[in-house]
Protein backbone atom coordinates (compact mmCIF):
# COMPACT_ATOMS: atom_id res chain seq x y z
CA UNK A 1 0.00 0.00 0.00
CA UNK A 2 0.93 3.42 -1.03
CA UNK A 3 -0.29 7.01 0.49
CA UNK A 4 0.11 9.96 -1.47
CA UNK A 5 2.37 12.62 1.08
CA UNK A 6 0.85 16.16 -0.28
CA UNK A 7 4.24 16.98 0.49
CA UNK A 8 6.70 14.02 -0.75
CA UNK A 9 4.32 12.47 -3.30
CA UNK A 10 3.49 8.81 -3.24
CA UNK A 11 5.72 6.59 -0.85
CA UNK A 12 5.25 3.13 0.72
CA UNK A 13 3.56 2.76 3.51
CA UNK A 14 6.71 2.01 5.83
CA UNK A 15 7.87 5.56 5.67
CA UNK A 16 3.89 6.12 7.72
CA UNK A 17 3.01 5.82 11.68
CA UNK A 18 -1.08 4.56 12.05
CA UNK A 19 -2.02 7.26 14.66
CA UNK A 20 -5.38 5.88 15.02
CA UNK A 21 -9.45 7.48 13.71
CA UNK A 22 -9.79 11.30 12.71
CA UNK A 23 -12.11 11.51 15.12
CA UNK A 24 -8.95 12.30 17.46
CA UNK A 25 -8.68 16.49 15.74
CA UNK A 26 -12.14 17.03 16.70
CA UNK A 27 -11.65 17.08 20.64
CA UNK A 28 -14.17 18.35 22.72
CA UNK A 29 -14.92 20.67 25.79
CA UNK A 30 -12.76 19.30 28.50
CA UNK A 31 -15.80 20.29 30.99
CA UNK A 32 -18.56 18.06 29.22
CA UNK A 33 -17.28 14.88 31.21
CA UNK A 34 -19.45 12.26 28.96
CA UNK A 35 -18.15 13.68 25.11
CA UNK A 36 -14.73 13.52 27.12
CA UNK A 37 -15.60 9.71 27.94
CA UNK A 38 -16.81 8.91 24.41
CA UNK A 39 -13.42 11.18 22.67
CA UNK A 40 -11.19 9.05 25.00
CA UNK A 41 -12.08 5.69 25.44
CA UNK A 42 -14.65 4.62 22.44
CA UNK A 43 -13.62 4.48 18.44
CA UNK A 44 -15.97 2.62 15.45
CA UNK A 45 -14.74 -0.17 13.91
CA UNK A 46 -16.41 0.67 10.50
CA UNK A 47 -16.05 -2.00 7.08
CA UNK A 48 -15.79 0.65 4.31
CA UNK A 49 -14.56 3.83 4.00
CA UNK A 50 -12.92 5.18 7.04
CA UNK A 51 -11.33 8.28 8.16
CA UNK A 52 -7.58 8.01 9.82
CA UNK A 53 -4.99 9.79 10.71
CA UNK A 54 -1.20 9.17 9.92
CA UNK A 55 1.98 10.62 10.37
CA UNK A 56 4.81 10.91 7.62
CA UNK A 57 7.79 9.46 9.74
CA UNK A 58 10.17 8.95 7.74
CA UNK A 59 9.52 11.84 5.47
CA UNK A 60 8.12 15.51 5.92
CA UNK A 61 6.46 14.42 9.60
CA UNK A 62 3.29 15.91 8.68
CA UNK A 63 0.17 14.53 9.97
CA UNK A 64 -2.24 13.33 7.26
CA UNK A 65 -6.50 12.98 7.23
CA UNK A 66 -6.48 10.29 5.51
CA UNK A 67 -9.79 8.31 3.83
CA UNK A 68 -9.70 5.00 3.33
CA UNK A 69 -11.47 1.56 3.04
CA UNK A 70 -10.92 -1.06 5.54
CA UNK A 71 -12.52 -3.89 3.24
CA UNK A 72 -10.14 -3.59 0.39
CA UNK A 73 -6.89 -0.94 2.40
CA UNK A 74 -7.65 1.55 -0.98
CA UNK A 75 -6.54 4.99 -0.23
CA UNK A 76 -9.37 7.29 -1.31
CA UNK A 77 -8.27 10.45 -0.54
CA UNK A 78 -4.92 12.28 1.28
CA UNK A 79 -4.94 15.42 2.51
CA UNK A 80 -3.31 17.79 5.27
CA UNK A 81 -4.74 17.15 8.90
CA UNK A 82 -3.96 21.06 9.57
CA UNK A 83 -6.56 21.74 6.46
CA UNK A 84 -9.11 19.20 7.22
CA UNK A 85 -9.31 21.00 10.49
CA UNK A 86 -9.35 24.19 9.63
CA UNK A 87 -12.05 23.58 7.12
CA UNK A 88 -14.27 21.81 9.77
CA UNK A 89 -13.58 24.72 11.96
CA UNK A 90 -11.05 23.53 14.42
Amino acid sequence: MQLNCPHCGARDLREFSYLGSAKLIARPDPADQAAMVDYVHYRDNPAGANAELWQHDTGCRAWLHVLRNTLTHEVLRVELARDTALEAGR
